[in-house]
């Protein structure tokens, strides 16, 4: 990497303010982690001018923080991609997110939730339509799983803030006074319980968390629940999404929301805010009825 300096050379944050300082560098990473990676698409998504955009990507580039990959040969045209050290970013994206979220945009109070109204919930009932680019996180054992099954035709996509088996300590003191946080051990077991309705629905269920994958497997062993729970500890599926996540016991955490896919990875339906937790689990069983019974819809007036 190439650095200029500014400020104290010895200061970390100075010196990473040389390569990530300027609005347009973050913005870019944070679309290059959502799956844009072509140079027209990355413009048309900022509004950014051709000559900034170039200066920008170069810098990137130049610093290490993307690649280019060749995806045209004649005349060669690039995409962009985030290498390890972009991957580096990710956490800070999804800070920045909640910082601005809870104290710019937000009246400062630590939720695990939102209001029907709020710019947060927009934000996130606006991913239908949107496709999630390939990603894998990792499941109980270590081994890393696709969040969609393809061999599906829907896969549910329950987020939860955190759930531990009983030797596992990890809720921080006053969970129970964040609001949206409690409940996550009984929004499991209720999918659990009703797992046969799903599978008849040919949906798959996954459990999201940004728990380590040690945790959830002992917590999924705790209570018998044998789908797979995964770990986005690294925040990759979270700031591909923009999920929305609240910050409580030194850890980033998803807050509770579910998402619907098709067999495409398209997100087709979004439940968001969502505040009972054994109730979403019915919510979720709805929605894919009413996706279901809309594409037989479509289906019946294209044949």
């Amino acid at each position: 990497m190439r650095y200029t300096e500014l400020g104290d050379p010895d200061c970390a944050i100075a010196q990473a303010l040389t390569v990530v300082g300027d609005p347009w560098t973050l913005l870019l990473i944070r679309d290059v982690a959502g799956g844009t990676h072509q140079f027209d698409a990355l413009r048309d998504g900022l509004g950014i001018s051709r000559k900034v955009l170039t200066e920008r990507l170069r810098t990137l580039v130049a610093d290490e923080v993307l690649e280019k990959r060749l995806y045209h040969p004649h005349p060669p045209r690039y995409e962009y991609h985030l290498t390890p050290a972009g991957r580096g970013l990710l956490p800070v994206l999804v800070a920045l997110q909640d910082w601005g979220a809870r104290h710019v945009m937000g009246d400062g109070a630590l939720t695990a939730t939102s209001t029907d109204d709020s710019a947060e919930t927009r934000r996130v009932h606006a991913l239908v339509g949107r496709r999630l680019p390939a990603l894998e996180l990792a499941g109980p054992s270590g081994t890393l799983v696709d969040p969609v099954a393809t061999d599906r035709a829907w896969t549910v996509l329950y987020c939860f803030p955190g759930a531990y088996a009983p030797d596992h300590h990890g809720h921080p003191p006053g969970w129970d006074r964040i609001p949206g946080a409690p409940g996550c051990t009984l929004e499991s077991c209720t999918y659990r319980d009703r797992m046969a309705e799903f599978a008849e629905r040919d949906a798959r269920v996954h459990g999201v968390s940004t728990q380590r994958p040690d945790q959830l497997a002992a917590f999924a062993r705790h209570q018998r629940i044998a789908f797979p729970l995964l770990s986005d500890a690294d925040l990759r599926l979270t700031a591909t999404l923009r999920l929305p996540t609240f910050r409580a016991a030194g850890m980033d955490r998803l807050k509770r929301l579910t998402l619907v896919l098709d067999s495409t990875r398209t997100v087709r339906g979004v439940l968001y805010p969502l505040n009972d937790p054994a109730g979403s689990v019915d919510d979720a069983l709805a929605l894919v009825d009413s996706l279901a019974t809309g594409q037989d819809d479509r289906e019946a007036a294209h044949g």
